[in-house]
């Protein structure tokens, strides 16, 4: 249901997700040192309901940043919403203008000995800071949003789903740093793959369990289990939602620790592709030379000192032999027929080698 969500969210271009606090603080604790002295742009992003600009506004002094600069994009469903961060007479009629807002100082104006949320609601009495209507729309695409893109190090937010290659493509043509969320089933898009395959983009840290997003009231979730209202909010849960990054991590320099052997018995070949089938991460054989394939969730495993990734598609294997084997019953019925065998039809799959030591 969640992969309907999305698709539904794609075709609808309702793909406006607002991400939770919680879930921005779990992954940019692993990152502060990279954002000393950046300037940070946040340019999907409804400045008046971002968590994405409450983190940094927050956190400004302690990340040692430079600058701040949010953009937001109208029509945005929650804008003027559910979520306001402070209130600037004649700056937002309605909702319904575009703004960007910059910050360069922060300061403890509470004088509690900390800068928080109630310091953040200040922010714009300040001198230092700017808050101005956009003169377009605020997409991410527009002269004037992609004039501050230019002015920026480094790119947080939660960008469409349904314009995620495009948002990269930008990235990469501006050579930005970036911490973006984004669909699992992003990394199989062949312009997003080429990028993992060259090292220019991986996955973040928390990539593990369900994330909760903030929708409009009025978004149709029809499973109850992946719907929530807390204080008058709504949240749809959607748990192939991924960080997406080409800041350094420690995590993709850790190698994966192996323990099974090769047996031909156990890793049956492909019909149509000269590789073996491994239908769990853990259980990459260690002393196998050739190529295997692997689910997608690898590419969050992925150490590139360890293997070497190939090419991703959906590969088949021959219906006789995963009926043989006891250890594939969970296969679908995807099946096709390839060079006039019956064969089951896999998900996509990463293609990858061991690196030769």
């Amino acid at each position: 249901m969640a992969n309907a969500n999305l698709h539904k969210a794609k075709k609808a271009k309702k793909d406006e997700f607002y991400t939770q606090l919680v879930d921005i603080e779990k992954e940019l604790k692993h990152y502060k040192n990279q954002f000393r002295d950046k300037a940070v742009y946040c340019n999907c992003d409804d400045p008046f309901e971002s968590n994405f600009f409450k983190y940094f506004a927050a956190n400004f002094n302690a990340l040692g940043l430079k600058r701040l600069i949010t953009t937001s994009y109208v029509p945005s469903p929650i804008v003027g919403g559910q979520l306001p961060l402070f209130e600037i007479e004649g700056l937002k009629p309605e909702g319904k203008e575009p703004f960007r807002i910059e910050i360069n100082e922060v300061k403890d104006f509470d004088s509690d000995g900390a800068i928080g949320l109630a310091d953040v609601n200040w922010l714009l009495r300040h001198d230092a800071n700017v808050a101005t209507p956009l003169k377009g729309s605020g997409d991410f695409r527009s002269e004037e949003c992609v004039e501050l893109l230019k002015q920026a190090d480094i790119v947080v937010t939660n960008p469409p789903f349904s314009l995620f290659r495009e948002y990269v493509a930008q990235l990469v043509e501006y050579n930005k740093k970036f911490l973006i969320l984004g669909d699992q089933n992003a990394a199989t898009y062949k312009e997003i793959f080429k990028l993992v395959q060259e090292n220019k983009l991986w996955l973040g840290y928390d990539n593990g369990g369900t994330k909760w997003f903030q929708v409009p009231m009025d978004y149709d979730i029809p499973t109850e289990s992946r719907k929530k209202i807390v204080d008058g909010v709504k949240y749809l849960s959607m748990g192939r939602v991924l960080w997406f990054t080409n800041l350094d991590t420690t995590k993709r320099h850790e190698s994966l620790v192996l323990y099974k052997k090769y047996s031909p018995q156990e890793y049956p070949k492909y019909e149509n592709y000269d590789a073996i089938e491994v239908s769990r991460i853990l259980e990459i054989p260690m002393n196998y030379d050739g190529v295997m394939g692997v689910p997608i969730t690898f590419i969050d495993k992925y150490n590139p000192e360890q293997f070497e990734i190939l090419e991703c598609h959906e590969p088949c294997i021959d219906l006789q032999t995963l009926r043989r084997n006891p250890a594939f019953k969970e296969y679908k019925s995807r099946q096709i027929i390839y060079g006039g065998k019956l064969c089951q039809k896999t998900y996509h799959r990463v293609f990858i080698k061991h690196k030769e030591k």
